[in-house]
């Protein structure tokens, strides 16, 4: 076997699974990773390591490949933290790479050197090593993203010593891993005759079904069965077509609330989803009386935890497919269609209802919308629905600043352009996103809805009875020109008359024009995340 250095073992590896598109902020414990760097590789930059996290996740989710992201050492981990735990929690198969100090060194605790560098990112990465010798970091990191792209995905983390890029190292031949994989036949066929034998079948929809690609195979068992189809409370994906008529609406994040939205129904079955994402605490109970849980997903701890009903441990292809397979046409009446909201009415401001009743007459159907507007996410749920897979981002998990940079990576990977619709207050978590967009033309139009603080917190406050909660206003940014001071074009539309020139201006730009920001204040109606649960 030819023996090269550590750095050309991995280039081979990357190039070898597609990751030839490198996001990171750089460091001096990485340099001597970026020695002749191959000309068929693109580095991009993130002006801070969430963003450069954000950016991976975004373009992995687009091209539903491991995206590769290079940190720098302890503090850069650090910096990156609520961004892998967003992709953690969403899913998203990264392959996080750290730099550290040299091996002759780490004894002595130096200058940026990470103490117990597998412990910093747990738990929430599927694995976090440092390699025992130099010559070990290729098949590491090879194990590594065939460990990301297992299901359920996520990313993995691997500390590299700065010293170990130019020790000798062997190349690393690619392996193919089946990932996919299903319950047994008995299992199956117990939920197949329950489903039979219900009068008032649902589905709960999760993340894991936009991860594996399976909604269609899921609106072809809600239309077998006849069932409501409901989304899981705060999924950071859509997973069934929101137009059609069984389909029912989100779930909230709260136990009293979640539970009289499925009391109607005698058999629920949640695919790929966390059902029971609470946010405010109630006390009441998972389900009503009377009302069955079935529950697939491959996430094993998943299923551990979860407080009710059955599980079955699976990936949702080869299960949907049995399933739907088994089942025959049901004659049982279908739940009546969710109600339309009435059209926003025009007054002498911006309302978010009028904002998106706008967005939806303009937005291409086969657009992806990014979101992080929390103060206004049920707005956006009631009045632009998604109807595609991989139509919709969003945070599963709420760690803010998140947005910006996804919908760049997500635009960067196919050259599509992207709508992010981002509060004010998300914006200000990772506006450094604007100059790597700029920087590569990401296609991407932003609107920024402003409400002048963060007004989901606010909500959250009224709701326990705390107002006014100190530090949730912010005013005096002047988003146009931060923008622009980034290389992003940026305009402001500010009265309900100048909106929608506006819109047709910044959703009008081709696939093959960078970035643009509209900035529109916005006014009534915020903090609805919480607000509709206060019952």
């Amino acid at each position: 076997m030819t023996t090269g250095t550590v750095r050309e073992a991995v280039v081979g590896l990357l190039r070898a699974t597609g990751m030839t598109t490198v996001f990171g902020n750089p460091g001096s414990t990485e340099l001597r990773m970026f020695r002749d760097w191959p000309d068929d590789f693109t580095y991009v930059l993130g002006l801070q390591e969430s963003v450069a996290v954000g950016l991976a996740a975004g373009h992995a989710l687009g091209t539903r490949r491991a995206a590769f992201v290079s940190l720098h050492s302890a503090g850069g981990v650090g910096h990156a933290l609520g961004a892998v735990f967003n992709a953690f929690r969403d899913r998203v198969p990264l392959v996080v790479v750290a730099g550290q100090q040299a091996r002759s060194l780490i004894q002595l605790r130096p200058f940026l050197g990470a103490d117990e560098p597998a412990l910093f990112p747990r738990p929430y990465v599927k694995s976090a090593r440092q390699p025992e010798r130099a010559e070990d970091v290729p098949a590491v990191l090879a194990e590594a993203h065939r460990l990301a792209m297992t299901p359920p995905r996520g990313p993995v983390f691997v500390s590299v010593p700065e010293d170990d890029w130019d020790r000798p190292a062997g190349p690393v031949t690619p392996r193919t891993v089946h990932a996919a994989f299903t319950a047994s036949p008995d299992a199956l066929d117990a939920l197949a005759a329950r489903l039979d034998s219900c009068a008032r079948p649902a589905l709960v929809v999760g993340p894991g079904v936009d991860d594996e690609d399976a909604l269609d195979l899921v609106r072809t068992l809600a239309e077998r069965i006849r069932a409501g189809v409901w989304i899981s409370p705060l999924s950071g994906r859509s997973g069934f077509p929101e137009s059609h008529p069984l389909f029912q609406g989100f779930l909230p994040p709260t136990a009293r609330q979640l539970a009289a939205r499925l009391a109607p129904y005698d058999v629920v079955v949640a695919l790929g989803a966390p059902v029971f994402t609470y946010h405010v605490a109630d006390d009441g109970p998972p389900l009503a009386p009377g009302t069955e849980l079935f529950h697939l997903d491959c996430d094993a701890g998943q299923a551990a935890w979860l407080p009710t009903g059955t599980s079955i441990v699976t990936t949702l292809r080869p299960a949907l497919a049995r399933l739907t397979a088994l089942l025959g046409d049901s004659d049982r009446d279908p739940p009546p269609p969710r109600p339309a909201p009435a059209p926003a009415r025009a007054e002498g401001h911006i309302t978010p209802e009028l904002f998106f009743d706008l967005l939806r007459a303009r937005l291409p159907r086969d657009r992806v919308l990014v979101e992080e507007a929390p103060s206004h996410r049920d707005a956006l749920h009631a009045r632009v629905p998604v109807e595609s897979s991989g139509g919709f981002l969003t945070t599963g998990s709420g760690a803010l600043g998140w947005g910006l940079p996804l919908a760049v990576g997500r635009a960067l990977a196919d050259r599509r352009r992207v709508v992010c619709v981002v509060g004010d207050g998300s914006a200000l978590y990772s506006v450094q996103a604007l100059w790597t967009a700029a920087r590569h033309t990401a296609p991407v139009t932003y609107v920024l809805l402003d409400n002048g603080g963060y007004a989901a917190v606010r909500a959250l406050g009224r709701r326990i009875g705390i107002a006014p909660v100190p530090g949730t206003d912010i005013a005096g940014i002047d988003f146009v020109t931060l923008a622009q001071s980034f290389g992003c074009p940026a305009a402001r539309a500010g009265h309900p008359g100048e909106l929608p020139a506006a819109l047709d201006h910044a959703l009008g730009r081709g696939d093959d024009t960078g970035p643009f920001l509209l900035h529109v204040p916005v006014t009534g109606n915020a903090g609805t995340l919480y607000e509709p649960w206060a019952g």
